[in-house]
């Protein structure tokens, strides 16, 4: 089976989600319309900021349905990362939690489509991140 390598987000304003996205991954997009913006990321995965108003065919679903999923390698990472969104001014849904599987936050980008950091305990990493 092929390995999924893009991510499309349906967002109300690209250029504004694209500001955002580009200031929170510190990269700019390579492609940049009124209705898209595409950036591409390290080993070549992809996200794209589609126009909710425009894609074909219209989507039903608004964010929040699922997450963009940021691994960092230690829990103080994690706490780092949330204050540097928090000033941001990101709304956190989750502040820094110690679940089963390591420490986590999650915050919501202007569409509200959730964004979860997290560092998986040494147990979990160990087996691969399986239980």
């Amino acid at each position: 089976m092929t390995t999924p390598n893009f991510i499309i987000l349906y967002v109300d304003q690209p250029q504004q989600s694209g500001a955002f996205y580009s200031a929170l991954l510190g990269r700019e997009p390579v492609e940049s319309t009124p209705t898209f913006v595409l950036f591409v990321l390290d080993a070549g995965f992809k996200l794209g900021l589609w126009s909710r108003h425009t894609v074909e065919p219209a989507a039903a679903a608004a964010g929040g349905g699922a997450e963009i999923v940021f691994a960092l390698d230690t829990p103080d990472a994690v706490d780092a990362a949330h204050a540097d969104w928090a000033g941001r001014g990101l709304k956190i849904l989750q502040t820094p939690t110690d679940l089963d599987f390591g420490r986590t936050f999650v915050a919501l980008d202007p569409d509200n489509h959730r964004l979860r950091v997290y560092w998986l305990s040494d147990g979990e990493q160990a087996n691969g991140g399986q239980k």
